[in-house]
């Protein structure tokens, strides 16, 4: 063999290394940073509910969880993140955005505690955004933007120019509720809840289309009231 392919072959080898090397520790960061999500997400529900003992509990466990991530991931980045000067910022913001509302919630100050946790969506998702990481959190996010906005916007008191806009909003939402579900999030596979989650999800969307298609403003009203709920229980679950 000549040197030359000799060289060839042990390049490769070493690539095919270390592609196997960074194929775990991307994958690791991504389910930790998922499964500490779950918690995140669970704060967030007990802040709504206006339960100041579930809500510390939640966040004592979401301090603990982020506390385990940040000392594992500090000072070796995963692949992903590896060049991103602001990882380190975005990892102590995410620390500080919880102890602050662990204190703002101890002093029973719930709806302010929500609204700081809030943060941690924006922190994360723009993270993954400066290095085009993509993941089924991203895709509820982005649902949940277009929904504050309907959920806000009044439509002129459903007139008819307001359900004009209507159904180019409703059309936007099926769209993203579309992207949700064709990308189930792995460990949604199989789980019933899931698929309930998501059918009542669609549901309130279908909902919402054909009252915008029909011109009826009472039941178009009623529809963009019952969007938040089939999203929040999914969001709850899996998002």
């Amino acid at each position: 063999m000549k040197r030359t392919s000799l060289l060839s072959a042990a390049a490769i080898a070493a690539l095919l290394a270390s592609s196997s090397v960074w194929a775990g520790p991307f994958a690791d960061f991504e389910t930790q940073v998922r499964s500490t999500y779950a918690g995140y997400r669970v704060a967030l529900f007990q802040t709504n509910k206006n339960d100041k003992a579930a809500t510390l509990d939640a966040l004592k466990g979401l301090t603990a969880q982020w506390s385990a991530l940040t000392q594992k991931w500090s000072a070796s980045p995963p692949p992903q993140y590896a060049d991103d000067a602001k990882y380190p910022d975005t990892l102590k913001s995410v620390a500080a955005v919880i102890a602050q509302a662990t204190a703002e919630a101890d002093k029973g100050e719930l709806a302010k505690s929500h609204e700081t946790l809030e943060k941690i969506r924006d922190d994360l998702a723009a993270l993954r955004e400066r290095n085009g990481v993509v993941v089924f959190s991203d895709r509820m996010n982005a649902y949940h933007t277009k929904m504050e906005g309907v959920l806000g916007e009044g439509y002129d008191g459903f007139s008819a120019a307001g359900l004009g806009r209507l159904r180019e909003d409703a059309a936007i939402l099926a769209y993203l509720y579309s992207d949700i579900a064709a990308r189930p999030p792995a460990d949604a596979a199989g789980k019933p809840d899931y698929a309930q989650a998501l059918g009542a999800m669609k549901a309130s969307i279908d909902a919402l289309q054909a009252a915008a298609r029909a011109g009826d403003a009472d039941a178009a009203k009623k529809a963009v009231g019952g969007l938040k709920g089939p999203y929040s229980l999914l969001f709850l679950k899996f998002g």
